[in-house]
């Protein structure tokens, strides 16, 4: 309960503060390729519920249907705006209204797609026992998944033989171990990260 109320009130005041951020990104979005401002891809929550991510949209319109679902940071569906949106990870702030509405918390193991959550072995099932976050451990250690997919010759095997293995433990770790202090621990790397460019 006291995690979700600090959810709400860090992302009721981040969605005040950085509204004109928010409007700025999605003016930029329109300018460069005229599409949608929003991604919304369906993921699998807490409990196994599904529900539409939010994320500024990083590549072209119908991305999903012109390769897979690793991508690289070479990777021509990428839009010009997208490529820096995704470097600065500010492709990621809309997932505060998913923080809002309940399907998400600031701190948590990323979302999956139903495909991906389908492979889970029962180790691996316990992830769905908390909300999701917009951010965790394994998404500060692989910040730059897309330069470590580069030159694959096939990014979405590259990325589950070298990548899904530690964000898999890593996971796992947080759900074991969570607790308010890990989230404020998490949070505050993750500001040094983006913001000011520490340790990744």
């Amino acid at each position: 309960m006291l995690k979700r109320t600090l959810d709400l009130i860090l992302a009721f005041g981040a969605v005040a503060l950085l509204s004109p951020l928010l409007l700025a990104i999605a003016v930029l979005i329109k300018l460069d390729d005229g599409g949608p401002v929003l991604y919304r891809g369906v993921r699998v929550g807490r409990g196994g519920v599904p529900f539409r991510i939010r994320k500024f949209r990083t590549m072209v319109v119908n991305a999903d249907r012109l390769g897979g679902p690793s991508t690289p940071d070479d990777d021509p569906r990428i839009t010009k705006m997208g490529r820096w949106l995704r470097r600065s990870k500010l492709d990621e702030l809309p997932q505060l209204l998913n923080v809002l509405n309940g399907e998400m918390s600031f701190v948590g193991p990323r979302p999956e797609v139903a495909q991906e959550v389908a492979q889970y072995s029962d180790e691996e099932r316990a992830l769905l026992s908390v909300r999701p976050g917009i951010t965790d451990w394994a998404s500060i250690r692989f910040r730059d998944e897309g330069v470590i997919l580069r030159g694959a010759a096939d990014p979405h095997e590259a990325y589950r033989q070298v990548i899904r293995p530690e964000k898999m433990r890593l996971a796992l770790e947080y759900v074991r171990t969570a607790s308010l202090a890990t989230d404020v621990r998490i949070l505050v790397a993750t500001l040094r990260v983006v913001v000011g460019g520490g340790p990744r």
